[in-house]
């Protein structure tokens, strides 16, 4: 089905995937209609198509309705003035959407960190983000972007409502969850060769429980060193 998605721009994109049940929000459709994402792709002809799209160094967009359907399991967890940390952030894009989430009043920005090894990938999404006219965050720090082990997460500014992670680990890595707030969640691809979206929840008392939901076949979660077979 999510083939069907691909529009010939942002609108019909959008537009597409509430048609078909994958945005069940208005929130996460208004956050999404935000962020054109021809912003965050290297071949801007295919923009709107609902696939995942490679932008270099080994390393791929996230279809559309990936991005959707990860921000449907976040969105109980994601408030104005909260705090989401992007592991393997790779162009940019989700940062950005998750950026308009977390916005709230001054007295509560809320923050958006996205993490990602490679530093190519860094500067582009940096450069990114400046496009899609959101410099000011990156600036005042609403918005940061480090270069990092995604596996390791960012301590410096856990704990954290929700966490993205846009690359298949082999198994659950355990400094994610302590770096998970209480409480939070976590949607993540876990697995090699059969690999499948878990949803990671704390709850108040620091208690973790664990449900598969789907399968799925993404990149898997590396270090610079090791280079992802496709």
């Amino acid at each position: 089905m999510a083939w069907r998605c691909t529009g010939r721009n942002s609108a019909e994109l959008i537009n597409n995937l509430t048609k078909h049940g994958i945005i069940q929000s208005e929130t996460v459709a208004n956050a999404m209609s935000k962020v054109d994402r021809a912003h965050y792709v290297v071949d801007t002809i295919n923009a709107y198509e609902d696939s995942p799209q490679y932008i270099g160094h080994d390393a791929t967009i996230s279809a559309p309705h990936m991005h959707a359907h990860a921000l449907q399991y976040l969105l109980p967890y994601i408030k104005p003035g909260g705090r989401v940390l992007d592991v393997g952030s790779g162009s940019g894009y989700l940062v950005a959407v998750l950026h308009h989430l977390v916005s709230g009043a001054p007295a509560t920005p809320g923050k958006v960190v996205g993490i990602e090894h490679i530093p190519e990938l860094v500067k582009f999404s940096v450069d990114n983000l400046q496009k899609d006219g959101l410099g000011d965050a990156l600036d005042d720090g609403r918005i940061e972007i480090v270069e990092g082990d995604g596996r390791q997460g960012y301590p410096p500014s856990a704990p954290y409502d929700a966490i993205h992670v846009g690359a298949a680990a082999p198994v659950l890595p355990e400094a994610l969850v302590n770096q998970l707030a209480s409480p939070g969640r976590m949607f993540i691809p876990v697995g090699t060769d059969e690999q499948a979206i878990w949803q990671v929840d704390k709850d108040e008392n620091g208690g973790v429980t664990k449900r598969m939901l789907f399968g799925v076949m993404y990149v898997p979660l590396t270090d610079r060193k090791t280079k992802p077979t496709f």
